[in-house]
């Protein structure tokens, strides 16, 4: 059958630009065959105008709530949009499916091919067996209270069940701590226990109350608690910030921290310094929606921290388009080569999530997508 041949201004390959004079060949399925130049791909070319990449990778994504689109005011604070979060997420919604499908589908026009999609339940589980984009569903556990760790863990398995019983070529799931100010020791020790249970994925330092929580148990997680009636006496300062308590119970495994807008140069240096692997993924614009403030990228890049790329939910951002992000990243630091930004969209997305061999790159049997980048992004095969 009649291969696909594309040719951009650029084309980047997962990894780095190529430059102009090369064209990416493409069977009719969407797999690739190879990257030649222009003289050996023997005519029959379509030229685009912008960057050819693969599809992106959003590691970080809670599609059940895409219902709370512009239902909580910008810039409150962490403490404050959780509680309105866990007040306002249960309100019926008739049109909850269709919100659903109408922000996958602006996913996947933007580009995203592969998703690391949060999941308190099993809302999302008809979506996910539908196989338009591949999903990894991380199945987020919860609990403050240390007497009630244990039916917290049963309830989080048995939604894990259900996504485990579709897993496939399109799908992936494990269960995982929601964050550390909502999990208490006893149920980091059972999460942390289960067995066959990889990537895992947790909320990092997203606040500055997170760390304060853990240094001193002051500040305003605890008016989070008392509004709730949560039983907080597990939680006892550590006199360290939350990261450093929390992370050496998951000595063997693979970890994305997600956010870390408050972390600092001696956390990284102490998740360097673990038995585990860690990931540190990036969500600009949910940053700026819920605590108007940016991680310090350039800190990370400098501790050569290993970084992909997430939106987070529509209840705290405008677009789930990792294109977005991406403007955000530039915009705030424009030092930063486009190259290296579209790896971790890419490349470092498709490789935390242990699927490199067919997302993330475009290297001779993958079959990631094809997006074309130029004032925006957007979906061509």
């Amino acid at each position: 059958m009649k291969q696909i041949k594309l040719k951009g201004k650029d084309i980047f390959d997962g990894t780095r630009l190529l430059g102009p004079d090369k064209v990416l060949i493409l069977s009719p399925d969407g797999t690739v065959a190879d990257i030649v130049t222009t003289a050996a791909a023997n005519g029959d070319i379509q030229e685009l105008d912008g960057i050819l990449c693969p599809g992106f990778v959003n590691t970080h994504c809670h599609l059940e709530l895409s219902h709370m689109k512009g239902v909580i005011a910008e810039n409150t604070g962490l403490p404050a949009f959780l509680t309105q979060v866990m007040q306002l997420r249960n309100q019926p919604v008739d049109d909850y499916d269709a919100l659903i499908n109408q922000a996958e589908q602006a996913m996947w026009e933007a580009g995203v091919s592969a998703v690391g999609d949060i999941c308190n339940n099993t809302t999302t589980l008809e979506k996910k067996q539908q196989g338009k984009m591949y999903y990894h569903s991380f199945v987020e556990c919860m609990g403050v209270a240390d007497a009630g760790a244990a039916s917290r863990y049963q309830y989080s398995m048995e939604v894990l069940k259900a996504f485990r019983d579709i897993n496939n070529s399109h799908h992936q799931c494990s269960i995982v701590p929601h964050a550390p100010y909502s999990v208490s020791p006893t149920l980091f020790r059972l999460l942390a226990a289960t067995p066959h249970n990889t990537p895992l994925s947790i909320h990092n330092q997203e606040t500055a109350a997170e760390n304060e929580l853990y240094q001193q148990k002051t500040g305003d997680f605890l008016q989070f608690y008392a509004h709730f009636g949560m039983d907080s006496s597990g939680i006892q300062p550590t006199h360290t910030n939350s990261l450093e308590a929390y992370l050496p119970y998951f000595s063997h495994n693979r970890m994305l921290l997600v956010h870390n807008t408050f972390t600092s140069i001696a956390d990284i240096q102490f998740a360097q310094q673990q038995p585990l692997e860690t990931w540190w993924c990036l969500c600009p614009n949910a940053n700026m929606y819920i605590e108007n403030r940016l991680p310090n990228i350039p800190l990370l890049r400098a501790q050569q921290c290993l970084i992909t790329l997430g939106t987070d939910s529509l209840a705290s951002n405008h677009h789930l388009s990792i294109w977005e992000e991406i403007k955000t990243i530039q915009q705030h630091f424009p030092e930063i080569p486009l190259e290296e930004i579209l790896q971790w969209a890419t490349f470092n997305g498709a490789k935390f999530l242990g699927i490199q061999d067919t997302y993330g790159s475009f290297h001779t049997g993958a079959k990631p997508g094809v997006i074309l980048i130029n004032q925006d992004s957007k979906r061509i095969i």
